[in-house]
């Protein structure tokens, strides 16, 4: 992962709406989500949540185990702020995805939304996988979102990886069945489109 001073001067420089990856309601995600059929007391991590509004949304349909996870603190104070009083209802982790030492078989649902593309080393991507196979239990849900093969080569002054569907899933592997995917055209704050890849996948075992 990319030095925690680049997210936090990111995040401490910009308003939360102002990053090319804002939305103002993460529809495909929670559409996703609530396919996935999880009840409302299953345990949901957001990696990479940082100011995102998913949490919000999560909030608001009634999930009530819900853990953000940011690089950046500065990220999740935007989001905590923005909360109010139902923060406290929420899980917040200010880590690196590549190094957390997250709960074996905790999560039911992994949700990632432009973090796995910011991983350009095997290592990086190795480690990552790693803190999948660990912290979602058997038979769990894993949505992860990059940038599309079509999609920009560049974000936030940093490089990326660009994924079809077929070499995001190849990047998990085996342990993990692929049950859907989809393109988003993602409409950036700018005016410009920026074209994201959707994998969601189960992890095997029972």
């Amino acid at each position: 992962m990319h030095s925690r001073e680049h997210w936090e001067h990111v995040y401490s420089t910009k308003a939360p709406d102002a990053v090319s990856w804002f939305q103002p309601r993460a529809e495909t995600s929670l559409r996703l989500i609530e396919a996935t059929g999880v009840p409302a007391d299953s345990s949901i991590i957001d990696i990479g949540g940082g100011a995102s509004t998913l949490v919000d949304d999560l909030l608001a349909k009634g999930y009530e185990r819900v853990t953000v996870l940011d690089v950046a603190a500065s990220a999740l104070k935007a989001a905590q702020d923005r909360l109010g009083r139902g923060a406290q209802l929420v899980t917040w982790l200010a880590a690196d995805i590549t190094t957390a030492e997250l709960p074996k078989d905790k999560y039911d649902l992994w949700h990632d939304r432009a973090v796995f593309h910011f991983l350009t080393r095997a290592t990086q991507r190795e480690a990552y996988l790693g803190a999948v196979l660990r912290a979602v239990r058997p038979g769990g849900h894993v949505i992860v979102s990059t940038f599309a093969e079509d999609g920009p080569s560049r974000c936030s002054g940093l490089p990326v990886m660009r994924y079809s569907a077929e070499s995001l899933h190849a990047e998990f592997g085996a342990p993990f069945t692929l049950v859907e995917h989809e393109r988003e055209r993602h409409h950036t704050p700018f005016g410009t489109v920026q074209l994201f890849t959707y994998c969601y996948c189960r992890k095997s075992g029972n």
